[in-house]
């Protein structure tokens, strides 16, 4: 059975503890999932990601369609068996992918035909369809089919609010396995009115969940944070609250306070990769010549194995040479320091410490520049661009 438990709410903000029921175990919440696109969180096996205290993935539909086929994942036992994770696993039905990687991509009501960006293929994929492959998957979590529009023009975003509010019932005619939670989610861009309508619509639906997708593609953090104000405020109290595309520590801090129950994001893999290590007083580039004959971890505060091994003389030095070491203790690292954070946020939300928590973090943490930022989500938009650096971002 799936469900979702609250246990203590924040008097002064509208942060909260939770629990997540699931058929392959229960998940504390506020709680953030790594992205495992393609049936693997980047350079780490499912026993390192226990290790640093990961207890639910995600998979994305779009990319295990292509590659190696929902067919061959189903025959040979499904996703949990296929990577070799026990835990929970929650599906992405490939919607942002189609929109974002997908060259030549048309969408109508019945769905959208797209070319495969991997080989130029054709192919289509409808909400009942996008439903049917993550139930062949068996992730426990799935999400509904969306149209997710680009940042900007507001009667795009309007006409794909009300597609996706159409996709979301045709998703739940279409769903079968009842002990798969099925989320809606709710569109809007950053136009309130339609944030609301699109909250209220989807909470009438009587879900297991709601996410908030189409926000962390380009707008202010201002904004975003405005947005989720406007759709948490008409969601139901006693279901989970998905903040899609969030992973920095600050937009974590800041959707715990405003409701927010559930996280995914690539960055802070995607980071490690580059030489960006998270600490508390923000990120750190490992390639900086400041850190050629630092003899101690790069955050000594931190207790992941990286930390507690090797010197940021040493991870400066596996960068410079492009050892593959290099990827993965960073991304062991980044991984442990937010499954810590979220420890930390839970903790002083049972213990009625989150607001001074919040306040002590951020009064410490220094935020990435917000146009880098902006420049990197943006890349999404651009569909003609073509090159592995931009698959990279956009696959995590």
């Amino acid at each position: 059975m799936s469900g979702f438990k609250p246990v203590k709410s924040c008097p002064t903000t509208s942060a909260r503890a939770g629990e997540l029921v699931t058929p392959h175990g229960l998940v504390p919440t506020p709680v953030f999932v790594p992205v495992g696109s393609q049936g693997a969180v980047k350079a780490l096996t499912p026993q390192e990601l226990r290790e640093v205290g990961v207890n639910i993935i995600l998979g994305n539909t779009y990319h295990l369609y292509l590659r190696p086929g929902i067919e061959v994942i189903e025959h040979l036992g499904g996703l949990h068996r296929f990577m070799a994770w026990e835990g929970p696993i929650l599906t992405d039905s490939g919607g942002y992918q189609v929109f974002s990687l997908a060259p030549l991509c048309r969408v109508t009501d019945d769905g959208v035909l797209f070319r495969s960006h991997i080989d130029g293929s054709e192919h289509f994929l409808s909400p009942e369809l996008a439903t049917q492959l993550q139930e062949k998957l068996g992730g426990d979590i799935i999400m509904a089919f969306d149209d997710c529009p680009a940042y900007g023009d507001k009667e795009r975003v309007r006409q794909a609010t009300e597609r996706t509010h159409r996709w979301a019932e045709r998703c739940l005619r279409s769903h079968q396995r009842r002990e798969q939670a099925l989320y809606g989610i709710v569109q809007g861009g950053t136009f309130p009115q339609l944030r609301r309508h699109s909250a209220t619509f989807l909470a009438s639906l009587d879900l297991p969940g709601y996410a908030i997708g189409g926000l962390s593609l380009g707008e202010t953090k201002e904004v975003m944070a405005a947005m989720i104000e406007e759709t948490v405020a008409f969601l139901p109290p006693n279901k989970p609250r998905y903040l899609m595309g969030a992973g920095s520590p600050d937009d974590l801090l800041e959707g715990v306070a405003r409701g927010i129950d559930i996280f995914d994001s690539a960055l802070p893999t995607r980071v490690a990769r580059n030489g960006a290590l998270f600490t508390r007083q923000g990120r750190r580039n490992l390639t900086n010549a400041e850190f050629k004959e630092r003899d101690e971890p790069v955050d000594p505060e931190c207790d992941c194995y990286t930390c507690r091994t090797f010197t940021a003389a040493y991870l400066h030095h596996l960068f410079k040479c492009q050892e593959l070491l290099a990827y993965r203790l960073a991304t062991i690292h980044n991984l442990r320091f937010i499954a810590r954070l979220m420890e930390e946020i839970r903790r002083s939300i049972l213990e009625g410490t989150f607001p001074a928590f919040k306040r002590s973090f951020l009064a410490d943490y220094q935020v990435t520049d917000e146009k880098l930022r902006l420049s990197q989500k943006r890349k999404w938009t651009g569909r003609a661009a073509t090159g592995a650096r931009r698959f990279e971002v956009l696959e995590g």
